[in-house]
C-alpha cells in the first residue's frame, strides 16, 4: 500500500513531464481509434445481418427436404420468437389450353416476419401484403402473361382451383436472380391438401423464426446443439445477399486498416516516451538503489506510477470512443433504416484493454531494465547504461504488435501483409541509416562546418540515431498508408462499380429476340449489353462416380448436388473473370469442356481433368475440367460458376440472360419495351448498386474520422522520437556555445541532422507504403490493376524531411536561446 501511495505521488510530481505525458496520450488515441471503430464495426455488422434478414424473411430459420419437426418451432415460442412455416417446390399451373412451369413457395398468412411483401391489385396500386389465403394464389408479371391471366382470373394448380388475388411484385427473398420459372405465392394449407408436399415431393420446407436478437442467439445455440432433420441446414442472414456482403466485408477492412495502424503508431509513440522517461529516472532509482530499495520495490514503484496513468488515461480514451462512436453513428445510420441504436459498449471496453496492453507490452522493457540498475551506479553512471547485446524484453513490444495486428485485422492475410510491411520498413530503414552514417562520417569532414557537426552528432550517437530514424520510418508508413494509400484504395474500389455499371438483368430472352431487343434497347438509350447463354442442368457424376453417392462434406456442394444447375459458355473469357489454372477452351476441342470457379473447385475438391457429367434436358454431356476461374461476384455482370466450351455446348436448349446500362428516367421507355417482349423478366439492381455506393461514401467518411487520430498518433511519434535525444543534444549545444560556436551554426547544424533523419524515414516509408499498398490492394482488397500513385508519395517524402527538420529546430530553439552556464548548470 505504501509503494502504491508512493508511486501516486511520483506520479503527480512527474506529471509535468513531456514524457508522461506523451504517454497518457498515446494511451488515449489508441483507445479512442480502437473503440470508435471497434463500435462503429459491430453496428455495421448487425446493420448488415439485418438488411440480410430482410431478404430471408426472418431473422434465423431451418430448413429440410422435409417437415420440420414441431420441437424447433416449440423451442422458438418458449422463447418469445414469431415463427412462420414456408415450403418451396416446382409446380405446373394450368389456365384453359395453356400450361407454366411455376416456382412456387407455399406460406402461412404470418410470412413473412422480415422484409416487405408488395403485391399489385391488378388497377396500378401497390400494397404491402402477407401470405395468401386459403384458395387464391399470386402469381408475378411473367406468370401472368405466359397465363394469359390478370388479377381476379382463376388458375389450376395442384389440381385446385386458385383466384388470382394479385401480382407478385417483391418479396422478402425476391425469388432467385436467374430463376428459370415465374413465382408464385399459394397458401400452405392448399398446397398440404393438394398433396403437393407429400412423400416424395420436390418441396424444401423452411421454419423462419424473428424477435429480439438475444432471444434469436439463444434458440441458434439450442438448434446448432440439436441433431438436424437429414439433410437441414441452418438459414442464417449471413449466407445472403453475397454482393452486399462482400461490400461490408471490405468496408470492415478498411476500417479495421486504419484503426490497427492508427495503435500501431501509438505503441510507437509510447515506446519512445517510455524510452526517455526511464533515461531521466536513471539517477533516481541509482540513488534508491543505493539508499537499500530492493530490485522487486523498484519494479514495483515504476509499475505502480505506469499503472496510476494508464487507468484514469483508458478511462478517458472510453468515454472519448463512445461519444465520438455515437457521433459516427448518427453518421453512418442512414444506410440501416430501422436497425436498433443501442449503443454497445464492450467494444469501447476491449479497446480500453488493447489499449492497456499496448502500453505494457511498449513501455514494459525500459522499466524492467532501469529497475535492474545496480546500487554502485550512482557513483559511476556508465554502469547505469550499460549495453545489451541481446535483451529477451524487447521482443516484448513485437509480441504485443503482432498479437495486435493479427487480433484486428480480421484476416491472416491482412495481418500477414501488414506485418511483413513494417517489419520490412524497419529492417530496411535501420540498414539505409546505418549505411547513410557510414558514408557521412567519410564525407562531413570535407564539408561546411555545420554539415560536419551535424553529421558527426549523427555518428556519435550512432545507436540512438537508428532508432529514431526506424521509429520515424514505420510511423511515416503508417502514416502514408492511411493518407496517401486508403484514399487510393477507395478510389480503385469506387472504380469498380462506375456510373455505368450494369443495372438491369433481363431473363428469358430467346435466340430470335437477339437483335430486336438489342436494337430496340440502344433506342431507348441502353448499353453495356452482356449476353451469355444459359442452360438449365443438374450434376450427375464427377469422375464417374454419381454425385448423390459422394461423401460431400460441404453443406454448398450437398445442395448444389441437390438443386438444378445454370450453365453457360463463351468463346472469349467473360469480364471480371480470370483464370488461375489451367487454359481456356481451346477451339473445337474433341472431348468438351468446362471451367470452374473457385468455390465449385473447393466444394467438390477438383482438379484440372477432372470428368463432369451434367444432364440438359433430354440429353448428357461429359465435360473435362480445363481451367479454374477467379470471379468476381462484386461486377454487376452475368457470371456463372461453370462454363461449357461453344462447340459442344451451342446445340444444348437454351434460352439467353442480360444484363445492360439504362441511365434514370427512362421508366415509361423501358416500360414499353416490356410490353413488346412480353416474355422477357427485367430485374432492377438499381438499389442494390445505390446502397453499395453509399457504403462506399460512408466508409471514406469513417476512415477520415480514424485518419485524424492516426494523425495525432503520427504528431506523437514525431515528437517523441526527435525528443529521445533532446538531453544529450542540450548538453553537446552548452559545450559548443561555451567553445564558442554561434547560433546560426548550431541552427543550421541541427537542421542537417534533422533533415538527413527525415529524408532516411521519408525515402523508406514512401517505398514501404507503395509495396504495402499494392500488396494489400491486390491481395486483400482485390482491386484490380490497382497500384498507388508514386508522386504523392514522393512528395509525402520529401514533405515528412522538411517537417522532422522544422520540428526539430523548433525542439532546439530554447537551447540555442538559453545562455550556456544555465545549461550547464541543469545538468
Amino acid at each position: 500500500m505504501k509503494m502504491l501511495l508512493l508511486a501516486l505521488r511520483s506520479l503527480r510530481r512527474e506529471w509535468r513531464l513531456p514524457e508522461l505525458r506523451t504517454l497518457a496520450a498515446s494511451l488515449v488515441l489508441a483507445v479512442v481509434a480502437l473503440g470508435v471503430v471497434a463500435t462503429l464495426t459491430a453496428r455495421m455488422e448487425h446493420g448488415v445481418l439485418a438488411s440480410a434478414a430482410e431478404l430471408i424473411g426472418g431473422d434465423l430459420g431451418v430448413s429440410a427436404p422435409q417437415n420440420i419437426p414441431d420441437t424447433f418451432a416449440s423451442a422458438g415460442r418458449e422463447r418469445g420468437l414469431a415463427i412462420t412455416r414456408t415450403a418451396s417446390f416446382p409446380s405446373v399451373a394450368f389456365a384453359q389450353q395453356q400450361s407454366q412451369l411455376l416456382d412456387v413457395l407455399a406460406t402461412d398468412t404470418a410470412y413473412p416476419l422480415r422484409g416487405t411483401l408488395l403485391v399489385g391489385d391488378g388497377r396500378g396500386h401497390q400494397v404491402v401484403g402477407h401470405g395468401p389465403e386459403a384458395g387464391t394464389v399470386l402469381l408475378d408479371h411473367r406468370a401472368l402473361v405466359a397465363l394469359h391471366k390478370a388479377v381476379g382470373d382463376t388458375v389450376q394448380l395442384g389440381g385446385r382451383d386458385l383466384r388470382i388475388a394479385g401480382e407478385l411484385l417483391q418479396e422478402p427473398d425476391g425469388g432467385e436472380l436467374v430463376a428459370m420459372a415465374p413465382r408464385a405465392l399459394m397458401s400452405l394449407s392448399d398446397a398440404e391438401q393438394a398433396g403437393l408436399l407429400g412423400v416424395g415431393s420436390r418441396a424444401r420446407h423452411s421454419l423462419l423464426l424473428a424477435g429480439e436478437p438475444a432471444a434469436v442467439q439463444r434458440w441458434r445455440l439450442w438448434a446448432q446443439s440439436m441433431a438436424l432433420p437429414q439433410g437441414g441446414e441452418l438459414i442464417t442472414p449471413e449466407q445472403t445477399q453475397e454482393r452486399m456482403r462482400n461490400a461490408f466485408d471490405r468496408a470492415g477492412s478498411f476500417l479495421r486498416l486504419t484503426a490497427l495502424l492508427s495503435a500501431l503508431l501509438s505503441g510507437v509513440a509510447i515506446a519512445l516516451a517510455s524510452q526517455r522517461y526511464a533515461r531521466r529516472k536513471t539517477n533516481e532509482v541509482s540513488l534508491l538503489r543505493a539508499l537499500g530499495t530492493s530490485r522487486g520495490r523498484v519494479l514495483t514503484l515504476l509499475l505502480g506510477t505506469l499503472g496510476g496513468l494508464a487507468l484514469p488515461s483508458a478511462l478517458i480514451g472510453v468515454l472519448l470512443a463512445l461519444a465520438l462512436a455515437q457521433g459516427a453513428w448518427m453518421f453512418a445510420s442512414q444506410m440501416f433504416a430501422g436497425v436498433p441504436t443501442d449503443l454497445p459498449i464492450l467494444p469501447s471496453l476491449a479497446a480500453a484493454c488493447m489499449g492497456i496492453a499496448v502500453l505494457v507490452g511498449f513501455a514494459l522493457p525500459p522499466l524492467v531494465r532501469l529497475a535492474d540498475i545496480p546500487p554502485v551506479a550512482v557513483f559511476r553512471a556508465s554502469l547505469a547504461r550499460r549495453i545489451r547485446r541481446f535483451d529477451v524484453l524487447y521482443l516484448i513490444p513485437v509480441a504485443v504488435a503482432l498479437a495486435l495486428i493479427w487480433r484486428l485485422s480480421g484476416s491472416a492475410q491482412l495481418a500477414g501483409i501488414l506485418a511483413a510491411s513494417l517489419l520490412g520498413v524497419a529492417a530496411v530503414s535501420a540498414l539505409l541509416a546505418a549505411l547513410l552514417l557510414w558514408v557521412a562520417r567519410r564525407i562531413a569532414p570535407g564539408g561546411h562546418p555545420a554539415l560536419r557537426l551535424g553529421m558527426a552528432a549523427l555518428a556519435r550517437r550512432r545507436g540512438l540515431s537508428i532508432v529514431q530514424a526506424t521509429a520515424l520510418s514505420m510511423g511515416l508508413t503508417a502514416l502514408l498508408l492511411l493518407a496517401v494509400v486508403a484514399p487510393s484504395l477507395l478510389d480503385g474500389w469506387r472504380q469498380e462499380l462506375p456510373s455505368d455499371t450494369p443495372n438491369w438483368f433481363v431473363l428469358n430472352l430467346q435466340d430470335d429476340q437477339r437483335a430486336d431487343f438489342s436494337q430496340a434497347l440502344s433506342r431507348i438509350g441502353g448499353n453495356q449489353l452482356n449476353m451469355m447463354p444459359l442452360a438449365v442442368g443438374k450434376l450427375t457424376t464427377i469422375n464417374g462416380q454419381p454425385v448423390d453417392r459422394m461423401n460431400l462434406k460441404d453443406d454448398r456442394a450437398k445442395d448444389s448436388a441437390d438443386r438444378q444447375l445454370r450453365l453457360s459458355w463463351s468463346n472469349d473469357l467473360p469480364p471480371s473473370n480470370t483464370v488461375i489454372a489451367g487454359q481456356w477452351f481451346t477451339p473445337n476441342p474433341a472431348q468438351a469442356e468446362v471451367s470452374a470457379d473457385t468455390m465449385w473447385r473447393d466444394m467438390y475438391h477438383l482438379k484440372i481433368g477432372d470428368t463432369m457429367r451434367f444432364e440438359v434436358g433430354e440429353g448428357q454431356l461429359d465435360a473435362r475440367v480445363t481451367s479454374f476461374r477467379h470471379v468476381d461476384w462484386s461486377s454487376f455482370r452475368v457470371n456463372f460458376f461453370l462454363l461449357l466450351d461453344p462447340t459442344h455446348a451451342n446445340a444444348l436448349p437454351h434460352t439467353w440472360l442480360a444484363s445492360f446500362y439504362l441511365p434514370r428516367g427512362n421508366t415509361e421507355a423501358l416500360a414499353a419495351l416490356s410490353r413488346t417482349y412480353p416474355n422477357l423478366s427485367l430485374v432492377d439492381v438499381d438499389a442494390l448498386l445505390d446502397r453499395v455506393r453509399e457504403i462506399v461514401q460512408r466508409v471514406t467518411g469513417a476512415v477520415r474520422w480514424v485518419l485524424g487520430f492516426s494523425l495525432l498518433a503520427g504528431a506523437l511519434v514525431l515528437s517523441a522520437a526527435l525528443a529521445t535525444s533532446g538531453q544529450e543534444r542540450r548538453h553537446e549545444a552548452a559545450l559548443l556555445r561555451t567553445l564558442g560556436a554561434r547560433r546560426g551554426l548550431l541552427r543550421v547544424a541541427a537542421a542537417c541532422e534533422f533533415a538527413m533523419l527525415g529524408l532516411i524515414a521519408g525515402v523508406t516509408a514512401a517505398l514501404g507504403a507503395m509495396v504495402g499498398g499494392w500488396w494489400l490492394g491486390r491481395s486483400v482488397f482485390h482491386i484490380k490493376d490497382f497500384m498507388p500513385h508514386p508522386i504523392p508519395l514522393a512528395i509525402a517524402a520529401l514533405a515528412a524531411a522538411v517537417v522532422v527538420m522544422l520540428l526539430g529546430l523548433a525542439g532546439t530553439r530554447k537551447v540555442t536561446h538559453t545562455p550556456p552556464m544555465r545549461l550547464l548548470r541543469a545538468e
